[in-house]
């Protein structure tokens, strides 16, 4: 559907409005300064493993686990005064399971099947969402007053990797209360991207992004209810997926979703290796991974193929950059000369309003008829009331404790109206029955991650609609799969959303591996040269 004049008009005032203000932001802003440029390269072939091959190795006796972790603290050591992505480590104790791991595989006598079948991933190393539980480590969401909070317990999805014999070295950073797209607060700082530490890595799991895009990690836990696991993947060159609704338990994260946020709010894996993307959801998922046949064999020659290249031109969002429009074209050309298929290009005029349809289901109330927690709420656990205005206010004295990405939020709800569109909701209803038609059990839609490839430093908050690109598919319910295609011209990850219909995870995973082979999957940051 073509854009009326008037909202070509409104698209281009907007944004030489953003422009504006984005000239006078930076000749003010604080410039971030750097001694090197770019990460060091990877030494240790050990960090170039999948998480199951390490595993496998571990379990033959081929490497201790011991060498494994320690192939990891060396490397985190290295990267995170340049990245600042793990923000509370557990190298000790990590080293002291490493060994216990060690023992016992010595000790077994069962066999190396035994072993696969009872800890798929023994020994192997593992990061975490600071906004996860994970016993003696921090879990305040970037929040000051929640900076002496530690977790005395493992969150479900954190206890069930752990008892498949992952070992946590620690936590990793994310936006302050989770809801922003860039991993900045001020109890640890900003996370830099590892291909560029000028650009941001994301949010809210950025953290987790970034030190696995750095090749300090091998596999982690992110969780996503407007693009958090798929954001960061994208920004940072990795796999990411958001499952299907009810798959993976959301308990043990801070803050906890209220209203109808809980059935939009997910858990999933986030990691370099498309092949381990589909043991870590069967344990991530439990029993409940059984809904999602992920042991079945999937043809890709039968799946039929949709490609959406963009959401129909809203004004309020970032058009997308040429670069990600060629690369998702190159897979259309790629998957139709590999498998045969016809990928079938869609424009879906009701994407238009993805944002307003977001905001508005994030808004509504629950079952219960009670409306979700204001973010103001949230700003204000463990201290005083927060009033979003006189912190505004505060923030530009420099007194205030919370970021502006914060307090704009929290100032955003104050004008949000209690009384949803019904044109909104006729738009949400209209898409998710469109979708639910075309994707059926046996389709696949590719979509943009996002309009824009990684963002410099605040930034996005000239552009704070763009994340309505991965946010659209946790109020429709679809399981999407984030995936890699390679390096921009600037040397900056590319990639795309790999969506599917409700549990046909499989589909959006088994894609995954195959567009990791075609296109290379994670590039290591250090052998590459950003351009200015």
């Amino acid at each position: 559907m073509a854009l009326t004049r008037f909202e070509r008009f409104l698209g281009r005032f907007l944004r030489a409005v953003v422009w504006i203000l984005f000239a006078a932001f930076k000749l003010f802003a604080p410039q971030q300064k750097h001694g090197v440029s770019r990460l060091p390269p990877i030494t240790n072939p050990l960090l170039l493993l999948p998480a199951m091959q390490l595993a496998r190795k571990i379990r033959r006796k081929e490497v201790t686990s011991v060498e494994v972790v320690q192939a990891y603290i060396d490397r985190i050591q290295e990267v995170n005064p340049l990245i600042n992505a793990m923000v509370k480590d557990r190298f000790s104790a990590a080293l002291q399971e490493a060994a216990q791991v060690d023992k016992l595989i010595e000790e077994e006598t069962g066999g190396e099947e035994v072993l696969e079948d009872r800890l798929p991933l023994l020994g192997v190393p593992i990061t975490v969402k600071e906004a996860f539980a994970l016993q003696g480590m921090p879990n305040s969401t970037g929040l000051l007053t929640r900076r002496d909070l530690v977790s005395g317990v493992d969150a479900p999805s954190v206890a069930l990797l752990k008892r498949a014999g992952a070992i946590p070295l620690g936590v990793t950073n994310c936006s302050e209360l989770c809801m922003w797209l860039e991993s900045h607060n001020h109890l640890y700082g900003i996370t830099n991207n590892p291909y560029d530490f000028e650009r941001i890595a994301g949010g809210s799991s950025g953290g987790e992004g970034s030190i696995l895009g750095a090749g300090a990690s091998v596999i982690g836990i992110g969780s996503d209810i407007g693009g958090s696991i798929r954001i960061p993947c994208f920004f940072n060159g990795i796999f990411g997926h958001k499952p299907s609704k009810g798959i993976v338990s959301n308990d043990g994260q801070y803050p906890p979703a209220s209203g109808l946020q809980m059935g939009f709010l997910c858990t999933g894996p986030m990691c370099r290796y498309a092949e381990d993307l589909i043991p870590m959801l069967n344990i991530m998922g439990g029993p409940n991974a059984n809904k999602l046949c992920l042991s079945a064999e999937v043809d890709l020659k039968k799946v039929r193929f949709f490609s959406v290249p963009h959401n129909g031109g809203s004004h309020l969002v970032s058009p997308v950059d040429a670069q990600l429009l060629q690369a998702q074209k190159m897979i259309v050309r790629r998957l139709e000369a590999d498998l045969g298929v016809k990928v079938q290009e869609l424009f879906i005029p009701q994407l238009k309003y993805s944002f307003q349809i977001w905001g508005t289901m994030m808004a509504s109330p629950g079952k219960d008829g009670k409306p979700p927690t204001t973010f103001a709420e949230l700003m204000s656990e463990g201290g005083k009331k927060v009033w979003p205005v006189w912190e505004l206010f505060k923030w530009f004295l420099g007194f205030s404790s919370h970021t502006v990405a914060a307090i704009g939020l929290a100032l955003v709800e104050l004008f949000q109206s209690s009384h949803p569109s019904p044109f909104i909701l006729q738009q949400k209803e209209s898409l998710q029955q469109e979708l639910e038609e075309l994707l059926g059990t046996d389709g696949v839609l590719l979509y943009p991650s996002h309009p824009q490839i990684a963002p410099k430093h605040h930034h996005p908050i000239f552009t704070p609609f763009n994340f309505s690109y991965t946010g659209i598919f946790n109020v429709l319910g679809f399981p999407v799969t984030q995936c890699p295609l390679g390096l921009s011209e600037e040397g900056l990850p590319l990639g795309v959303q790999i969506v599917t219909g409700k549990l046909q995870d499989r589909l959006s995973l088994a894609t995954a591996l195959y567009l990791e082979k075609a296109f290379g999957g994670w590039r290591e940051p250090g052998k590459t040269t950003a351009k200015p």
